[in-house]
């Protein structure tokens, strides 16, 4: 076997080694890290967990200074471990590839660190271990833009319109004074007065439950074109940041949420309201339904006869 196939499989420190830039480097690992998540892009693997492993190598600059034994002088084996259960619990995600990446990004955030290599393996999905690996610099971080800072990011209006709001002559009329607003406007609507169809399924009724709120999300696109229907975050900032009206979609971020809601497509005041939390919003507007109980937002509520927003 070749040494370069050899290394291809062999641990990341045995490829640090072998790739090592000029001078040393001192390294710090963690093997066999196993976690139990839920992952994946395949529907099989949503609703359930498996065990991922997490192998983890960082060069770091060596310390010149005498090290007193003091902890808070290197880069300790539990900024790795923080690094991964922080990029867990941000959200659920469906490669393995993105997770590395932002493992990747945030250690190397540690002013110590100058180069760290990144495998992920699942362990249950077929007669091995099936994953990826990745190697990032620091240098890598001089092409990625800043991550905003917490007082920068947007805290929207979010208006939920029942079905009635949604077909009322009105709609044009309110949505020029949300336009108006200085702070940006999502509107999240319910279920269409039609049931939806009836699987006699927790996990699949729960998709066809939401998909009919995305329904319902383009009925109400179709009746003004300022209204843009968004399915994920990304989306969404971006809206935010331009000043456009965004519907909201719930199935991805519902579904990729690591703290998902409580409540179902049954209760859409309910989704609206845990939405509303999920993405720091200034309040929730409820035009034509009952308040949610206890909300993680402010909550104003309005009739459609006599709402003026």
């Amino acid at each position: 076997m070749s040494n370069e196939i050899r290394l291809a499989f062999a641990h990341p420190d045995a490829r640090a080694d072998a790739t090592a830039p000029e001078g040393p480097l001192d390294r710090i690992s963690v093997r066999d890290h196993v976690v139990e998540v839920e992952i994946g892009a395949f529907q099989a693997e949503r609703g359930t967990t498996q065990r991922v492993a997490f192998n983890v190598v960082v060069e770091v600059r060596p310390i010149t200074d005498p090290l007193a034994d003091d902890v808070d002088r290197i880069l300790s084996y539990d900024k790795v471990t923080e690094a991964i259960e922080a990029e867990l619990a941000e959200e659920r995600l469906n490669l393995l590839e993105t997770l590395a990446e932002r493992i990747a990004e945030r250690i190397l955030w540690e002013p110590q660190a100058v180069r760290t290599f990144v495998r992920i393996e699942k362990l249950d999905r077929g007669p091995g271990a099936l994953g990826v690996e990745i190697v990032r610099s620091v240098a890598d971080l001089e092409t990625k833009p800043v991550a905003p800072h917490a007082d920068t990011v947007p805290h929207p209006h979010v208006v939920f319109l029942s079905n009635a709001a949604v077909t009322s002559p009105n709609l044009g009329r309110w949505l020029d004074q949300l336009e108006a607003r200085a702070e940006p406007v999502i509107l999240c609507v319910g279920r269409a007065d039609t049931p939806p169809p009836q699987t006699g399924h927790r996990m699949t009724q729960r998709r066809v439950d939401l998909l009919a709120i995305e329904q319902n999300a383009w009925v109400l696109a179709g009746r003004d074109p300022r209204c843009v229907v968004v399915d994920t975050r990304t989306e969404l900032d971006w809206a935010m940041k331009h000043g456009q009206i965004s519907v909201w979609a719930p199935s991805k971020i519902v579904l990729d949420a690591v703290d998902g809601p409580a409540v179902g497509a049954e209760d859409p005041v309910a989704l609206a309201a845990w939405f509303s939390g999920h993405i720091e919003a200034s309040d929730l507007l409820v035009i034509g339904e009952t308040p949610p109980r206890d909300p993680p937002v402010p909550v104003l509520v309005q009739d459609t006869a006599r709402s003026g927003l």
